[in-house]
């Protein structure tokens, strides 16, 4: 019984930027890692970002620099700034909330998915 609400997307010009947000809410006890991935058509799910309870962050070499994931522990509420866009970001990116459903046990819940569309 939990739910994630992205929001964010859109469409936006190469160089741009913009910034993802998802919100996890219902029956949390306790959030081990947040973090985006990303699918274009045809293409296998990628890691793009991810950031841990206590702050530890992991990035995609593609978007190393560009990139930027934060989070509110308290909100329960990950972002994903995302700068100097490129065309090749055009995916569907989904947020990605890993709880700790007992004690060395963990279970994944994942967003609806929100479009980013990088035009020329």
């Amino acid at each position: 019984q939990v739910q994630l609400v992205e929001s964010g997307g859109g469409l936006v010009q190469t160089g741009g930027s913009l910034r993802l947000s998802c919100a996890a809410s219902g029956s949390i006890f306790s959030i081990n890692a947040m973090g985006w991935y990303r699918q274009a058509p045809g293409k296998q799910r990628e890691l793009v970002a991810a950031i841990t309870r206590g702050g530890s962050t992991n990035y995609a070499d593609s978007v190393k620099g560009r990139f930027i994931i934060s989070r509110d522990n308290a909100k329960n509420t990950v972002y994903l700034q995302m700068n100097s866009l490129k065309l090749e970001d055009t995916a569907v990116y989904y947020c990605n909330v890993r709880l700790a459903t007992s004690w060395r046990n963990e279970y994944d819940y994942w967003g609806q998915g929100t479009q980013v569309t990088v035009s020329s």
